[in-house]
């Protein structure tokens, strides 16, 4: 199981870098991408969750099957936006509502090379969208407004001297 790098670690506010190569070594990152998620009960886990700096997640919901995108670029989200309780592998026990679209088109290569396109909505989409803001740079707690954000942060980090 590789570490998964927590709230403070300034590696989950920096951009991921595209994958150039795709590599028996990166297949073999995917799957533990894939074993650290499971073993850490998440429904999704990018790589600079890991600490490495690739664009690169994993998702693994209910009812889905396991799912890597390498180089995603979001195509389209749907007007229509959800609310719905996110948390996260880098914030351990902090569950906050955020908002986003309900459905989301993304373009993406597997770790074979090979490219797609997948569409998804419902809590499949929130954990595509939720893992592809990873990549940028952003944390679900960047997408509330900032007295929620700033409530957010205080319960996490009292939890977190506990």
């Amino acid at each position: 199981m590789l570490d998964i790098v927590t709230y403070g670690n300034e590696i989950l506010a920096q951009k991921a870098e595209p994958v150039k190569e795709f590599t028996p070594e990166l297949a073999a990152f995917v799957e533990e991408l894939y074993d650290t998620m499971v073993k850490g009960h998440g429904v999704g886990l990018a790589a600079n969750q890991v600490g490495k700096l690739l664009r690169i997640f994993v998702t693994g919901v209910d009812g889905d099957k396991q799912r890597v995108f390498i180089n995603p670029e979001i195509i389209a989200t749907s007007p229509e936006e959800a609310d719905y309780e996110e948390g996260c592998l880098s914030l351990p026990g902090l569950y906050t509502h955020v908002m986003r679209p309900a459905a989301v088109k993304i373009q993406a290569w597997n770790e074979k090379g090979r490219p797609f396109t997948f569409e998804a909505d419902g809590f499949l989409a929130r954990v595509i969208l939720h893992e592809n803001d990873h990549l940028n740079g952003i944390l679900f707690i960047d997408r509330l407004s900032a007295p929620r954000r700033e409530r957010a942060l205080n319960q996490y980090l009292r939890r977190a001297r506990m």
